[in-house]
């Protein structure tokens, strides 16, 4: 386990949060090499018997060591911004294992995914395609693009994580796919490298999936009927992980579903995971500022905001609150809040938690995905430092930033 008690402490792997917290400071998120690597490597042994590619997504965390660690495992990348790209490039991973989605790539961001001759564009509309066609053809080059289809396959996950139902912002619609891979195929700057799905995000059934898959499996044989042959099928990302009560399902079940929907085609297998990779490995470590009573309402005040972890905020999300070091107090039901000027700044509310005091430190768990990623400096707060450990060893792979790095964008207008 990589977040576990020691004599009623808290570690992460072998390194004390209670120390970590000395280091650096709170709050502060802390990540483990070891959970990151597993996780990881649980979708390369479940996918072993296809031909297939593991194209982490960016999005989830861009941290530069956990992109290296997962570059050294042979990880690829899922970007969806030219940032992303830039930073998955300078952790090693090559551009050949890059597929860059998103449904408003700006024409900057597609000249460099061309010029760089990554694995494939995911391309979300007909603009989209007829503007890398003639971008290409502009840079001398052929851009290697798959259509990112929308099955309209209701995921049944949370409304703002849905990606691939009709009326989504997502995708080419599914009676326009076939026509534009038929104009794409005459295009002389379009080289089509592949077709793309992705219905959404902490999917906890396999049977969206399932219909997804058979959906795109009928589309490329009729693509195939047409001498349109592709090369990838990238399945997207979105297995859910366990932040509560929930029972996501096994790699191994997903690669299940993959094979027998897709198996038979003999085609180069891409998937994005994102959040199945990183969400467990990571937390939030906070510092109780103040409890209060309000009433028969009970306030735990700590010094993490919405602005360090929106999820909760965003989402309605839960995450498992856990004290850094356990005393076997009987539990109270409190909220546990954040300092930030907005009712909405809750990470708990009405939760059964054991009492804690000023000073002491919390852990919010399952924070490695969309946490930091997401943070900003609102309130004039600074992005809080990010930890890696590995064994019982510990690295700062970003510092908390200073309030004269948040100014250095900014001036003065002469007038003043």
């Amino acid at each position: 386990m990589c977040f576990t008690y020691h004599n009623e402490e808290l570690f992460a792997e072998g390194v004390s949060l209670h120390k970590l917290a000395e280091e650096v400071g709170t709050p502060f998120y802390c990540y483990s090499s070891g959970k990151l690597a597993g996780n990881f490597q649980a979708y390369q042994n479940a996918l072993g018997n296809f031909n297939h590619t593991v194209c982490y997504s960016v999005k989830a965390n861009p941290n530069l060591g956990v992109l290296k660690t997962l570059a050294q495992l042979g990880s690829g990348a899922d970007v969806v911004s030219a940032g992303e790209m830039y930073v998955a490039l300078k952790a090693g991973i090559p551009a050949d294992k890059i597929v860059f989605s998103g449904v408003g790539k700006t024409k900057e961001e597609l000249e460099e995914a061309i010029k760089t001759q990554i694995l494939q564009i995911n391309a979300e509309s007909i603009a989209e395609v007829e503007t890398i066609n003639r971008l290409a053809i502009d840079l001398g080059l052929k851009a290697n693009v798959a259509l990112r289809v929308n099955p309209d396959v209701d995921a049944l996950t949370h409304v703002k994580i849905s990606t691939g139902k009709q009326g989504d912002k997502f995708g080419v619609d599914w009676d326009d796919a076939l026509p534009l891979y038929r104009a794409a195929a005459r295009m002389p700057g379009i080289r089509l490298a592949g077709i793309a799905v992705h219905i959404g995000s902490q999917l906890l059934d396999l049977q969206p999936f399932r219909l997804a898959f058979t959906k795109i499996a009928q589309m490329v044989r009729e693509l195939e009927k047409e001498g349109i042959v592709l090369q990838n099928i990238d399945l997207g990302g979105g297995l859910g992980i366990n932040y509560n009560v929930e029972l996501p399902p096994t790699c191994e079940a997903y690669a299940e579903v993959v094979r027998e929907t897709l198996g038979d085609l003999n085609k180069h297998i891409i998937v994005e995971p994102g959040r199945s990779i990183t969400g467990n490995m990571g937390i939030l470590v906070t510092q109780v500022l103040y409890t209060k009573q309000m009433g028969e309402k009970n306030f735990i005040i700590v010094d993490a905001g919405m602005n360090d972890l929106v999820r909760p905020a965003m989402y309605e999300a839960w995450h498992t609150i856990l004290p850094v070091e356990r005393r076997g107090i009987a539990p109270i039901i409190a909220d546990v809040v954040g300092p930030i000027c907005e009712s909405s700044d809750v990470f708990a509310k009405d939760r059964i938690i054991e009492p804690v005091q000023q000073g002491e430190l919390l852990a919010i768990m399952c924070a490695g995905a969309y946490g930091a990623a997401m943070s900003s400096i609102y309130n004039f707060r600074p992005l809080v430092p990010e930890v890696m450990v590995h064994g019982e060893e510990f690295c700062v792979v970003r510092r908390r930033t200073s309030y004269e790095e948040m100014l250095s964008g900014q001036h003065v207008p002469q007038w003043i």
